[in-house]
């Protein structure tokens, strides 16, 4: 039976979701944190951290049985990094640093099976709860449930946003606020006319080719309340490190407080 992918299904009902990147967490249990505490779809960010393709899929199947999408941001564009973790529990994949059209259509054709992409058929897969199913019926579906994920983080890929809308299979573009912010000279500077400007770009792009528009990187309330005003749905909303520091630093500070 088909794990329905909820996060795509309430983008494509034009809801907010919302995501939680994992940082620090090893241990499956996160994704039963994750979807109690409200969030949609986890960040299981492969970049940034030291996490190995197996801990990044045994937590990618802890989250498929709570409802919670497990999606894995991918080190790079190669091929193999997408099919090891979508082969094994991910129900999508966050590709960094996609800046232009043909780059897109090769993460497609790493992300989904025949017709429209190259993927290679590993056998019964983890979406299906590895019921045994026609191929034909099998990848269909899969190709379906999958979400894809590219991430534009520089001013060639805001410039290129509607060439990458346009390639068929491509779901959400992020924009990786933080990189992009960095790329244009303005580090940081989350509130800079320049970045809505460019999420502009991104939404317009997004609604020619009805496609999802997503931001990454942004974590002030209100500059956050804003751009989702813009049109922003699929949204990276923090990650565990931060959390666990903001959370420990209330605690201590309330502490403190009553001590003096």
């Amino acid at each position: 039976m088909t794990q329905i992918n909820r996060t795509k299904a309430r983008l494509q009902e034009g809801g907010l979701a919302l995501g939680m990147g994992l940082r620090q967490a090893r241990t499956v249990d996160i994704a039963t944190i994750a979807g109690t505490s409200g969030f949609d779809w986890l960040f299981i960010d492969m970049e940034h951290n030291s996490m190995s393709i197996d801990t990044a899929c045994q937590i990618a199947m802890a989250a498929v049985a709570t409802g919670v999408t497990p999606l894995v941001r991918v080190p790079g564009h190669q091929h193999y990094h997408c099919a090891r973790a979508l082969d094994n529990g991910a129900l999508g994949v966050v590709v960094p640093h996609v800046d232009t059209a043909e780059e897109a259509r090769a993460i497609v054709d790493a992300c989904r099976y025949p017709p429209m992409g190259h993927r290679s058929i590993a056998g019964n897969m983890p979406g299906l709860g590895f019921a045994s199913l026609p191929v034909g019926e099998a990848t269909q579906r899969m190709n379906d449930e999958t979400l894809v994920v590219v991430m534009l983080e520089t001013p060639k890929a805001i410039e290129n946003a509607d060439e990458i809308a346009a390639v068929e299979g491509i779901d959400v573009l992020l924009v990786g606020t933080n990189d992009l912010c960095a790329e244009m000279g303005i580090h940081g500077d989350f509130a800079n006319p320049r970045v809505p400007e460019a999420y502009r770009k991104v939404l317009a792009a997004c609604a020619r080719h009805g496609k999802h528009p997503g931001m990454g990187g942004v974590y002030d309330p209100k500059l956050m309340a804003e751009y989702i005003g813009l049109g922003m749905r699929f949204i990276l909303s923090g990650n565990d490190l931060a959390f666990l520091m903001a959370g420990a630093r209330e605690r201590s500070s309330m502490l403190r407080a009553i001590a003096l």
